[in-house]
């Protein structure tokens, strides 16, 4: 196996190619509707942290959707259910045990909850990536890294 400095940067290199084919790949295709109901209503007057920092199940997107309606968000009744499900979908819960805040509060600073629900990686998968972040900055302390890759390798493991 290569030194972690040149693992670190097989996987950068490894993600920019991805990045940039799936940036071709995508530059024709447009958002579906709860997305762009998301960015025309929410977004105006919020970034989309908050969105990627809760986790919410159906009923709790449909609170917080009611509650900015409720505060003046222009939403039209036909498109509460498609942005509730577009956010339960693509912002739903993430499975509770010790990682998940750490997941919430540090890996979305970067990156939104769909990128982490799709990665399917062993424990050793998971530790590269980790060390990668960790190389780009990324604030992980010993216990959080231990933590969060316990949890990563758990709940998003390969099927």
């Amino acid at each position: 196996m290569p030194p972690v400095a040149s693992r670190a940067a097989i996987l950068l290199v490894a993600a920019v190619v991805i990045a940039s084919a799936s940036a071709r790949g995508q530059e024709n295709a447009k958002p579906e509707p709860g997305e762009q109901i998301l960015n025309r209503a929410c977004l105006t007057c919020h970034n989309h942290r908050p969105v990627d920092t809760q986790a919410l199940d159906e009923d709790g997107w449909a609170k917080v959707v009611k509650a900015e309606i409720a505060k003046g968000a222009e939403l039209k009744s036909d498109d509460v259910p498609v942005l509730v499900d577009y956010l339960y979908r693509h912002h739903g819960p993430l499975p509770d045990s010790p990682g998940k805040e750490v997941v919430l509060n540090i890996c979305t600073q970067c990156h939104d909850l769909a990128r982490v629900r799709r990665t399917r990686l062993t424990a050793e998968g998971w530790a590269e990536i980790l060390d990668a972040m960790l190389n780009e900055g990324a604030p992980l302390n010993q216990q959080d890294f231990a933590t969060v890759l316990r949890y990563l390798a758990r709940n998003f493991r390969p099927q």
